[in-house]
């Protein structure tokens, strides 16, 4: 790609409510409620008629149907791991799949700053606190969080990142942190095909990641602390095959206190709406890298 063109390309992404032809719209003037617990579980490569409507997440679909849907969220690049730093950081210091230790702002900093606990629990994590490279099924560019300065040995803050089967144990002992970021495996996200195959449907891998949510999140949904006072937002880091905005349009779903059931979204929204939303619902004032002055989802919460 031309250099001038990618530089463009990241620009627009990164300046999607305004300076690319993004409108800036919130339908609605309610604040966004305070919760004291926020999950974001990320699933891989999926458009958002992938998702939507698909016989092939039905799972997803109903729970959509329950909460609120952005019909108009961009993903804001491609590859996978800019995108997860834009979620976490709200920006991105590389347009690949690798980088180098980041310094700067940073959700971590932040929560830690607000003295708010938070976790991100990761399948097939090789050990507590890794923050190394990708041993598979466990994909590193999924885990923004193991490129934070903050995060690097002799660190003790490592140790907040954890195997996925830490989650059921922290929702049954109601240890639920107030920040979680929930990274399935290669096979579970929708980004491998299963086990074995070197090529499959977009339908398999769709179905794949849906059945995994329908066995895994009905323990944290029926979990009563979260049904107090929690929200949950799904996203897809990209889509599969769309540069719009400079990540395509993917589906983005938010469940839990105050969203207002059966919503649907016309707001355009991008990672950097959903990073400013995860801590203002908890209260966190200090967003990164100037992802507050996103659109803001407040559309979704009221009467």
């Amino acid at each position: 790609m031309h250099s001038r063109h990618a530089l463009l390309l990241v620009m627009c992404s990164l300046l999607l409510s305004t300076s690319c032809g993004g409108a800036a719209s919130n339908a609605s003037s309610a604040s966004i409620p305070q919760v004291r617990h926020v999950v974001i579980l990320v699933l891989e490569n999926a458009n958002y008629s992938d998702v939507v409507g698909s016989v092939n997440a039905p799972y997803i679909n109903g729970l959509i149907a329950q909460g609120g849907l952005a019909t108009n969220y961009f993903a804001n690049h491609h590859p996978s791991l800019p995108n997860y730093f834009v979620m976490t950081t709200g920006m991105s210091p590389t347009v690949t799949d690798s980088a180098s230790v980041l310094l700067g702002d940073n959700v971590v900093h932040e929560l830690q700053a607000a003295a708010k606990s938070w976790k991100v629990y990761v399948e097939n994590l090789p050990k507590t606190g890794y923050v190394g490279p990708t041993v598979f099924p466990y994909l590193r560019p999924t885990n923004a969080f193991s490129y934070f300065s903050d995060l690097q040995p002799p660190s003790a803050l490592a140790a907040n990142v954890v195997d996925i089967t830490q989650l059921t144990a922290d929702l049954n002992s109601n240890t639920l942190p107030a920040y979680s970021f929930v990274i399935p495996n290669a096979f579970d996200n929708g980004h491998s095909c299963p086990e074995g195959e070197q090529t499959c449907a977009e339908s398999v891998l769709v179905s794949d990641a849906d059945t995994w949510l329908s066995h895994n999140l009905p323990t944290l949904l029926n979990n009563s602390e979260f049904q107090q006072s929690g929200l949950l937002l799904l996203t897809t880091d990209e889509s599969r095959d769309d540069n719009t905005h400079g990540g395509g349009h993917i589906m983005t779903a938010l469940l839990g206190t105050g969203v207002k059931a059966g919503y649907k979204g016309d707001g355009m929204y991008d990672h950097r709406s959903l990073l400013s939303l995860s801590l203002t619902a908890l209260g966190v004032t200090a967003i990164p890298n100037g992802a507050g002055e996103a659109n803001q989802m407040n559309e979704f919460f009221g009467q």
